[in-house]
């Protein structure tokens, strides 16, 4: 059912395709660009050096561009730079008929549900195949008035502002924790009443590794969260688990784990699939893939926890699986890493600081993710006619002003 006051439009007779060319060599190779499905319009000038540019296409301002081979998994960007950019003559770039579907409208809908259909049908469903204007003939819109497109592409850039703010917070605070690691980890910078020296030990010397595994003797019956490779990234351990029963279990499934222990990946450690052990997972078994690390007496578990993700232990563990097919390390290879450590009292100090970096961190993401939510949630509603915005008459676009 189309809601009252909307119409079905082409979306091809809504988009109007543009070959402009470089002819003359108005711009240059600092102006090319290629387009990124996460990161937008991305700069070219130094994958192309020596290739002629005189057959690009220009892209103006609010004029859309996308490579033909990839518009069906959402790479195609919005330039919003006043200066033109350069685009490979083999993509496509059109801009919007505003006197059915305005720019920012438009760039909204592009990102809804609704237009990943119409790329699965453009595309027939499959995954490497071109798709030009021409191939959007056959998909209808259905569009509201123009003052209403203005509205909704208002309320909807809204929560994209919020978004974006969110992001550069949460990239500030990553980017802040990141500086203070390299200074309080090092001893570069000292908290103050401390004073002596980092000391260097192997993890053998402060952790216990894997401590306790289920054996033999484990009652088939016995029920257990399990915590996989896949379970576990860059300090987050997933909400949802598998359960099993000992007798059906996994063959990997047996490292024992206690409130306090720390995972450490073994596999594919470069990918730091390391995590504290919080009373929510004390009880779960871990695969044979990590290394349960147990705090010993005098050392500060979070401490350790926060080491882990610094270069130091990086830069040990790209030195251990160099050359190797399967990256992977084992236990003694564990053992055998080196930590600077301060005295008790500094590292519990250091880990109170790191773990408020981590807080504000957290809170970060799950507020950028509640308004991602929020956001595709107004988007289903909005652009679908299901909830209606009112429209003033001081909100109407100017050529829908004049016809009135």
């Amino acid at each position: 059912m189309v809601p009252e006051g909307w119409a079905h439009k082409s979306l091809y007779e809504c988009l109007i395709g543009s070959s402009l060319r470089n002819k003359g060599n108005k711009l240059s190779h600092d102006d090319l660009r290629s387009v990124n499905k996460s990161l937008g319009m991305v700069n070219m000038k130094d994958q192309v050096k020596g290739e002629t540019v005189d057959r690009c296409k220009i892209v103006k301002k609010d004029w859309f561009a996308y490579n033909p081979m990839r518009l069906n998994v959402g790479s195609i960007c919005r330039w919003k730079v006043e200066d033109d950019c350069l685009v490979s003559p083999d993509y496509v770039v059109f801009y919007c008929n505003e006197e059915l579907l305005l720019t920012e409208y438009f760039d909204q809908f592009r990102r809804s549900h609704k237009w990943n259909d119409f790329m699965v049908r453009a595309g027939n469903g499959s995954v490497r195949v071109r798709i030009y204007l021409k191939d959007l003939t056959p998909l209808k819109l259905v569009l509201p008035p123009l003052s209403e497109q203005k509205k909704i592409a208002r309320i909807l850039s809204t929560w994209d502002r919020a978004i974006e703010v969110t992001e550069k917070l949460l990239n500030n605070s990553q980017q802040q924790k990141k500086a203070l690691m390299q200074q309080l980890l090092t001893g570069k910078k000292r908290l103050p009443g401390f004073s002596r020296e980092f000391k260097r030990f192997h993890f053998s010397d402060l952790l216990k590794i894997d401590a306790e595994s289920l054996g033999k003797k484990t009652p088939n019956d016995f029920e257990f969260d399990y915590i996989s490779l896949s379970d576990v990234m860059a300090g987050r351990i997933s909400s949802k688990l598998d359960r099993h029963k000992y007798e059906n279990s996994p063959s990997r499934a047996r490292r024992v784990l206690t409130e306090g222990d720390l995972l450490f990946a073994t596999v594919r450690p470069n990918l730091q699939g390391f995590a504290k052990v919080s009373v929510a997972h004390a009880d779960c078994i871990a695969s044979t893939g990590f290394s349960v690390l147990t705090p010993k007496k005098n050392m500060c578990g979070d401490y350790v926890y926060h080491y882990l993700f610094s270069a130091h232990i990086t830069g040990q563990i790209n030195a251990l699986v160099v050359g190797t097919n399967y990256p992977a390390i084992n236990s003694s290879d564990v053992a055998g890493l080196s930590i600077y450590c301060p005295e008790y009292e500094e590292q519990k100090r250091i880990a109170d600081i790191l773990n408020n970096c981590d807080s504000i961190i957290s809170s970060l993401q799950n507020k950028l993710n509640s308004l991602r939510q929020e956001k595709k949630a107004l988007m289903q509603q909005l652009l679908t006619g299901k909830r209606r915005v009112m429209v003033g008459e001081d909100e109407l676009p100017q050529k829908e002003a004049a016809r009135a």
